[in-house]
């Protein structure tokens, strides 16, 4: 019989995977119960949640705290799960070189995560004040086309900033950043997630702010964003990205800018 530990790499990865999923099909139900189609365009019971006011004594999840971060934490989870698949194939061949374990792995998941946690808990406290200000609805769109096209711009304008360059060098190589902060065992492997996540962050903020341009609970928002910060994270491709995806933004930023100004 072959021993537990062959089959632990495995069951680890499918485990992996299968959250992401889960996480992914929580999204799908939340935004489809909210009244939103698959390219998030708001139905009529959507487009009344938009005109209600935050402040009504009721309950409305998507103005409370709690809900809300778990919300953005959930949505974590099903977005940056698939950009973390280099980082975990990089620990993976180390362990196989005789350099990791599976619990060292597992701790560079959590620590990770527990990273993008916190930032949820952040941007959640960003969409109550963005919220309560009058700047965005209760689906998390903008209700300003400025603040859309400012927030296209600084997004777009960040592509070309040394931080960007910087946290982007960490994703796109994460087997230097384990060689120059290796630590053994899972307690290890919790400090190194946890500094991953931090560059990670400063990599991929950007992606999270704008889904108030298009709705938080967008999945077409969702698709795209994941999409890109997985592809932004190849090695072969990745860093080829950076700057045209800054100008697109940059562009979009100006047109809707033109179109609050009426000029399009």
């Amino acid at each position: 019989m072959l021993p537990i530990r062959m089959y632990l790499r495995p069951v680890l990865w499918l485990g992996f995977f299968a959250a992401i999923l889960a996480a992914w099909w929580t999204m799908y139900s939340m935004s489809t119960g909210m009244g939103l189609d698959l390219l998030g365009r708001p139905g009529p019971a959507a487009q009344a949640m938009r005109g209600m006011d935050p402040a009504m004594d009721m309950a409305m999840p998507m103005a409370e705290f709690g809900p809300l971060m778990s919300m953005w934490a959930v949505m974590m989870a099903a977005m940056m799960g698939p950009t973390m698949v280099p980082t975990l194939r990089a620990y993976d061949d180390l362990r196989g070189r005789g350099a990791g374990s599976r619990a060292g792995w597992l701790g560079v998941l959590l620590g990770y995560f527990a990273v993008w946690i916190g930032f949820a808990a952040l941007i959640a406290g960003a969409q109550l004040a963005l919220l309560f200000g009058g700047a965005i609805d209760l689906l998390g769109i903008a209700t300003s086309l400025w603040l859309s096209a400012a927030l296209l711009t600084l997004v777009g304008a960040y592509q070309f900033s040394r931080v960007k360059e910087a946290c982007h060098g960490v994703c796109h190589r994460p087997v230097m950043y384990f060689v120059g902060h290796w630590r053994p065992g899972f307690t290890g492997g919790v400090r190194m997630g946890l500094g991953l996540g931090a560059f990670c962050v400063g990599c991929c903020w950007g992606f999270m702010a704008l889904g108030f341009v298009g709705g938080v609970m967008s999945l077409l928002w969702m698709g795209l964003a994941t999409l890109f910060m997985v592809l932004e994270k190849l090695p072969q491709i990745g860093h080829r990205l950076l700057r045209p995806a800054g100008v697109a933004l940059i562009g979009a930023g100006a047109y809707v800018a033109a179109l609050a100004a009426g000029q399009v």
